[in-house]
């Protein structure tokens, strides 16, 4: 899709073909379309335990979904009423009005969707671009985050990881459309266990199951003809935000973080590097730390027990205070 195009456009284009397979809800999960001024969102949730519990908004990171978060929601329902939402553009919800992919761009989507579902505050839980766009959503809008869980989260580093770069090169121009053409003959099971392999400390602690939904996920994503479009303007936005400078800097954003802090961090995660959790621990006024060794990129989904354990424990320390 070039500049020029309208991304609305693509979106009804997409949903009215009927090669797009629908996308998988789990056993307790509802998806509703959520229609705000500029950009429709998917909403996946499922029914809390009881009522009267405090909401939470899960955030996925780049090139990931609201499904990112069915493994730990079920272990959290007890304790919140848990959204998880598809940013524009990915997941089933299509591309932005203005085609406007940047971290910023990502975080008015939050910040749209907190205000005309009068749920805030929230506990705003995000993971990579996700943290990156929760981290501002808690900088700019305090009054709509009651406690933020970072898991990975994607904040500037001075020395980016060798086996990150080749995510980082989808922000250049014209880097995604040869991609495109270098794997069109890639079958979705080795796109999907390249992910994978990328994203999980240990890709063997992946079941079938999860392999063959991942799978499915990715026949009906690359048939969206604003797929590529999206990861590479997403992943031009987390460069730029990584170059971004002064009081709209993210380390700048993160230290005027008044919601108290939970940071996760995988000691074999490849896109974000392990020696950052110190740093981002000193950022946040009110933070905590958990490391796990053996985790990877997307904690929540290889270790959701521990890291559910983790939050339960911010979400008690914040009833009490």
């Amino acid at each position: 899709m070039s500049s020029t195009e309208l991304p609305g456009v693509q979106a009804v284009a997409a949903a009215a073909d009927p090669k797009v397979a629908a996308v998988r809800v789990a056993d307790g999960e509802k998806l509703r379309s959520v229609s705000l001024p500029g950009l429709t969102l998917t909403v996946r949730s499922r029914p809390p335990a009881r009522t009267g519990l405090p909401p939470a908004l899960y955030v996925h990171g780049l090139g990931g979904s609201s499904q990112n978060w069915s493994g730990l929601m079920p272990l959290l329902e007890d304790v919140v009423d848990g959204e998880a939402l598809d940013l524009p553009g990915f997941g089933d919800s299509p591309p932005p009005d203005d085609g406007n992919y940047s971290v910023t761009g990502h975080a008015r989507a939050v910040i749209r969707h907190l205000d005309a579902s009068a749920r805030g505050p929230v506990h705003l839980i995000g993971n990579s671009l996700g943290g990156a766009v929760s981290t501002r959503v808690a900088a700019v809008r305090p009054d709509l985050v009651r406690s933020l869980t970072l898991v990975s989260p994607a904040l500037p580093e001075l020395r980016v990881q060798r086996s990150a770069v080749p995510t980082a090169l989808l922000a250049l121009p014209g880097v995604a459309g040869l991609f495109r053409r270098l794997s069109k003959d890639w079958t979705a099971e080795q796109r999907t266990r390249g992910v994978m392999a990328l994203c999980y400390g240990d890709p063997t602690r992946v079941s079938d199951e999860a392999l063959h939904n991942a799978v499915e996920e990715m026949e009906r994503r690359v048939q969206l003809p604003y797929f590529w479009d999206a990861m590479a303007r997403s992943a031009r936005g987390i460069v730029d935000a990584y170059t971004l400078g002064g009081q709209h800097g993210l380390w700048r954003q993160a230290e005027r973080v008044l919601a108290p802090t939970l940071l996760v961090y995988g000691g074999r995660d490849q896109l974000v590097s392990y020696r950052m959790a110190r740093r981002a621990a000193a950022a946040f006024r009110d933070s905590r730390l958990l490391t796990l060794p053996d985790a990877g990129h997307v904690a929540m989904m290889e270790y959701p027990e521990t890291v559910a354990q983790a939050v339960r424990e911010l979400l008690d320390d914040c009833g009490r205070s």
